[in-house]
């Protein structure tokens, strides 16, 4: 079988990379964007520090914020009839997964209409044509939506989220600039910033791994795990880490899957509005004791890579109990609790069912069941 790996055409690092949205415009001769960004991003600002740079080159664009934080099939039918009348050419999507994954269900339906009822692209959607180009600009360090081919929809009337698997919605242009993350408040910044370890995790153990997305995900374990407290402090070097960090877990994760921490946090998000990046916090430590005895020796470079001195020395008992240790005190440290007070026990057959019908599963290196992801759940009681 042949290993597939897809990324961005380009993608541009660094503080000011945000100028480069501009040229990239230019170059590919587009004509007006339509602007993707969260309610919240142009109230603060951060938008405009995008759309400014459009407006001193002169590129005209129309802006589209009915966008929630879980963004559901009402936000992506409203976007494709906003598109539809705006004249636009291209998607310039500003904010974290919520922007972006709306803005790749619109590219993707208006390229493919007869997906046009959205929940008809969960899964792997055989879309015949690529999205409308999109330019996407992560103001948060986590999702890595900016290079994944992966999209989540919140169907709101069935309390599930669907998690959408498609090459067709790869963004052309990734613009990874530090800047745009330095006003995220220390809570997004740790939730997100736990979003991108347990892709990097999950990533590295499920079934798909192989040598180079391993070679991603453990150089995405060691800054994630260098740079989340120095980002959640606001620090130069703790931004400029975790941007990097999240964009490398995405290389990843994204061309071979991820676990059932994801196909949790995915039913709990949709049931209870949990933020993802708390939801997969929660559950990777307890997940990951879960798996331990199919991992083989990862949980050793897991721990390594966390900067657990030793674990040479470890049994295997050790090392993957310092692994989990790692990952619960980072979590504890960028204060991300540890129960979910909302969860309640006549919701847990609902909770583990949807779970175990997440797109997710089936890449978690344990084969699991409904009976087993109840008893997960249960532990964040």
């Amino acid at each position: 079988m042949a290993n597939r790996i897809m990324l961005n055409e380009t993608s541009y690092h660094g503080a000011g990379a945000v100028k480069e949205i501009a040229n990239e415009a230019k170059a590919r001769a587009f004509k007006k964007a339509f602007v993707c960004s969260d309610p919240d991003l142009i109230k603060f600002g951060v938008t405009a520090k995008v759309t400014d740079v459009l407006d001193e080159a002169g590129l005209a664009y129309e802006i589209y914020s009915d966008i929630k934080a879980n963004p559901t099939i009402e936000n992506v039918k409203h976007g494709v009839e906003a598109f539809k009348k705006s004249g636009a050419d291209y998607i310039v999507a500003i904010g974290g997964g919520s922007s972006m994954d709306t803005a790749k269900a619109i590219g993707i339906i208006i390229a493919n209409p007869e997906f046009e009822d959205v929940r008809s692209l969960e899964g792997t959607a055989p879309t015949k044509k690529p999205c409308v180009p999109i330019i996407a600009v992560p103001t948060t360090a986590g999702t890595a939506a900016e290079v994944t081919i992966n999209y989540v929809i919140t169907d709101v009337e069935r309390k599930r989220k669907f998690v959408c698997v498609d090459p067709h919605d790869m963004p052309v242009v990734a613009i990874v600039d530090p800047d745009l993350m330095s006003s995220m408040p220390k809570g997004l910044t740790a939730s997100t910033g736990m979003d991108a370890l347990t892709h990097a995790i999950e990533g590295y153990t499920t079934k798909a791994a192989w040598e180079m997305t391993d070679m991603f995900h453990l150089k995405a374990i060691e800054i994630i795990s260098k740079s989340l407290r120095g980002a959640v402090a606001n620090t130069k070097e703790g931004r400029e880490g975790m941007a990097l960090g999240q964009y490398i877990a995405g290389m990843g994760f994204s061309n071979v899957g991820l676990g059932i921490a994801h196909s949790m946090a995915h039913t709990l998000g949709a049931v209870y509005d949990t933020p993802h990046g708390v939801a997969c916090a929660m559950m990777l430590p307890i997940v990951m004791e879960y798996n331990a005895e199919c991992t083989g020796e990862k949980y050793k470079e897991i721990a390594k890579a966390m900067g657990v001195e030793g674990t040479d020395a470890m049994t295997q008992e050790e090392y993957r109990k310092a692994a989990v240790d790692a990952v619960r005190k980072l979590s504890e440290d960028v204060g991300i609790p540890s129960k979910l007070e909302a969860l309640k026990e006549e919701d847990l057959d609902f909770l583990a069912e949807s779970a175990y019908a997440d797109a997710c599963r089936p890449g978690n290196p344990k084969d699991t069941c409904v009976e087993d992801l109840k008893e997960l759940f249960r532990k964040l009681m």
